[in-house]
């Protein structure tokens, strides 16, 4: 079973949205498991404090090394990553979340304050991670974040696991647009090639639509994109029809 440990100062805040539809039911079937490890107890001296003021001097506070290694050594890491939430980690993206999902689960550790003792980064062999460039007030949301992108890879999680293949990032591009009834809403139609029942046209339709859309939205996506084999130069035909 995958296991998704979390390190936290409040693990009231779990499981969130973790803990509804499809990763709720995945979970209740035993295909993973979570667990919240309060960082409080861990905590040095009669106030259990976890952080200390930054050396060199600096606004905020920093977690502590000695008490973040502390809650770290209580797990039974059986070959998962340890992983820290932080802003100068490494990008999360798809390729990331499918690595993740090859293991036995996950151990994060949520941040708080100014950060984490570098020792204890070095020391545990931490893994940093970035959701994006920007700064949260801690890491329980990016954790959740994260988990869940990895948990719906899962063997058995998703109801249709086809659906998976055809989703941004899966193929290198963003995925297409998608439709459904009714057919005129607002005076804006559904392109007339899925109606067609033509399949061949649809998935014609659906790729240049995908490769369009990454062209104009996310042009570093699609510049990678052009340099595998299965690049062509986007079609003007069936786009936006």
């Amino acid at each position: 079973m995958f296991k998704a440990s979390f390190i936290t100062l409040f693990p009231e805040a779990f499981p969130g949205p973790l803990g509804v539809s499809i990763l709720e039911r995945a979970r209740k079937e035993g295909l993973w498991s979570l667990e919240t490890v309060d960082l409080r107890p861990f905590g040095i001296g009669k106030h259990r404090n976890v952080d200390e003021t930054p050396a060199g001097g600096g606004a905020g506070m920093v977690l502590r090394p000695d008490v973040a290694a502390a809650a770290i050594d209580s797990l039974d890491r059986g070959g998962r990553p340890l992983i820290y939430l932080s802003p100068r980690g490494k990008p999360l993206n798809q390729q990331l979340a499918r690595e993740f999902a090859e293991k036995p689960g996950l151990i994060l550790f949520c941040g708080r304050f100014e950060g984490l003792d570098e020792r204890v980064i070095e020391g545990r062999g931490m893994m940093e991670v970035s959701l994006g460039d920007f700064v949260l007030a801690g890491g329980e949301v990016a954790a959740m974040a994260l988990t869940e992108a990895v948990v719906r890879l899962l063997p058995g999680v998703a109801g249709n696991e086809a659906s998976l293949s055809e989703e941004s990032f899966e193929t290198g591009l963003l995925e297409h647009p998608q439709y459904t009834l009714p057919r005129e809403w607002e005076g804006r139609g559904t392109p007339e090639v899925l109606l067609s029942g033509d399949h061949k046209r649809i998935q014609e339709w659906r790729f240049n639509s995908a490769k369009a859309l990454t062209f104009e939205r996310r042009p570093d996506l699609y510049a990678a994109y052009s340099k595998t084999p299965e690049f062509q130069a986007p079609e003007t035909g069936d786009e936006h029809d």
